[in-house]
Parts: structure tokens; C-alpha cells; sequence
């Protein structure tokens, strides 16, 4: 199954250049593997858990039952103990980028599944992200994203939230890009989002900021 995750990487920061392209299709490559990848070892010494009853999940999820069988037998062929730590989904996300440092990046996206906050990503988390990732409206992942972005959880995104973000991905990139990166783009590229998404530039960008923003420049591609 190919994920795409177009919307992993806020309107403003994507570019003309190639790398944007190529890291998009590492991401895409990861996410759609990540069930089958999982190294069995390292799951083992975490308790094991199992799903909720899968008529439970396909009422809130935009996949069949059928779908979800398939999905939990591969996620659980490869992590038998039914969960994915921080650590392992690090290690699996280094794997896509050898030239970066996909560390940080991988903390805030792993944050982003981890609902519960609890260090761990089970069965169910895995596939409720997936569901919007995959299948949901433009609003469900725009606003998956923005809580992807909104680091301390308090409804807002401010510049310095932005900035963990944005260097986190320079960092996933590494330095062997081309062109060449400017040690000053990343407080650029905050810059010009803030520009964008702060509608009435009072230093943070809301949800409803953030979504709008995003609707308009999609609209014009």
C-alpha cells in the first residue's frame, strides 16, 4: 500500500527543487513499510497488547473490516508485542535518510502518532493515522498536521515551534543537498510562513489560520 503524505510538510516550505521531491518519496516509502520493518527484538521487552475489536475500529476509520484484517496481520507478523517505541521508529526513519539527521524529525512525527502520549504507538493509533493520511478529507490532514506542528499541544504554533520543525527537516536532509543550503533558510522559511498563515500578525498561527492559509494556496496550484 503507497502512502502519500503531501501533507507531512506544510504549503510554504515545499520548493521547486528536486530534494523536496526525493525526501517526500523516502517519507512515503517509510510510512507505507513501516508495519513490516519493525525489528522483533527490540518490541519484545515492552508489554504486549492487542486492538480493540476491529468492528470498533472500522466505524472510526475510513477502512473495511476486511482492510483492517490485512493491516493488523502485517503490523503484527513484524511487532508481535502489538506496540512501536520511540527508539525502534527512530532507528527505522534513519534508515531513509544516511546523509541527515532524521533524529528530531522523527521525535515530532512519532509525537504526532502517540496519541495517548504514552511513548508507545499501538495497533490502533498506527491506523487511525493512517485512515486521515490516506482517506481523510483535506481538513482532517491539515488539521493532523497542524497538531503535527503544534509542539507543546497548547492550540497554537509560534515561530519557535516552527523553527524546531523547520531544522529538524534540514537536519533529515543532510548537508548533501543542491543547491547548497544557506545556514539562514530555516529562519527564512519561518519568516515567510509566518507571513502566510498569521492573518492577523499577532506572533502565532491558529488552526483556523493555518487551514485557511493552506486552502488558498491550494487553490491556486
Amino acid at each position: 500500500m503507497h502512502i502519500s503524505i503531501f501533507h507531512f510538510l506544510p504549503v510554504s516550505l515545499k520548493s521547486p527543487y528536486k530534494r523536496r521531491a526525493k525526501v517526500t518519496t523516502k517519507i512515503n516509502i517509510f510510512l507505507s513499510s513501516l508495519s513490516d520493518k519493525i525489528e522483533d527484538e527490540l518490541e519484545m521487552t515492552t508489554v504486549c497488547h492487542r486492538p480493540e475489536g476491529l468492528e470498533q475500529l472500522e466505524a472510526q476509520t475510513n477502512f473495511t473490516k476486511r482492510e483492517l484484517q490485512v493491516l493488523y496481520r502485517g503490523f503484527k507478523n513484524e511487532c508481535p508485542s502489538g506496540v512501536v517505541n520511540e527508539e525502534t521508529f527512530k532507528q527505522i526513519y534513519a534508515q531513509f535518510f544516511p546523509h541527515g539527521d532524521a533524529s528530531m524529525y522523527a521525535h515530532y512525527l512519532f509525537n504526532a502518532f502517540d496519541t495517548a502520549q504514552n511513548g508507545s504507538v499501538k495497533f490502533e493509533d498506527f491506523v487511525m493515522a493512517l485512515s486521515i493520511l490516506l482517506r481523510g478529507t483535506v481538513h482532517e490532514k491539515l488539521r493532523w498536521t497542524f497538531n503535527l506542528y503544534d509542539i507543546n499541544k497548547d492550540g497554537y504554533i509560534n515561530k519557535e515551534e516552527m523553527m524546531d520543525i523547520v531544522k529538524a527537516i534540514y537536519d533529515m536532509m543532510g548537508k548533501y543537498t543542491y543547491p547548497v543550503l544557506k545556514e539562514d533558510a530555516p529562519r527564512q522559511h519561518v519568516e515567510v510562513f509566518f507571513q502566510k498563515m498569521d492573518k492577523n500578525k499577532d506572533g502565532v498561527v491558529t488552526l483556523d489560520e493555518f487551514i485557511e492559509s493552506c486552502q488558498e494556496v491550494r487553490t491556486k496550484l
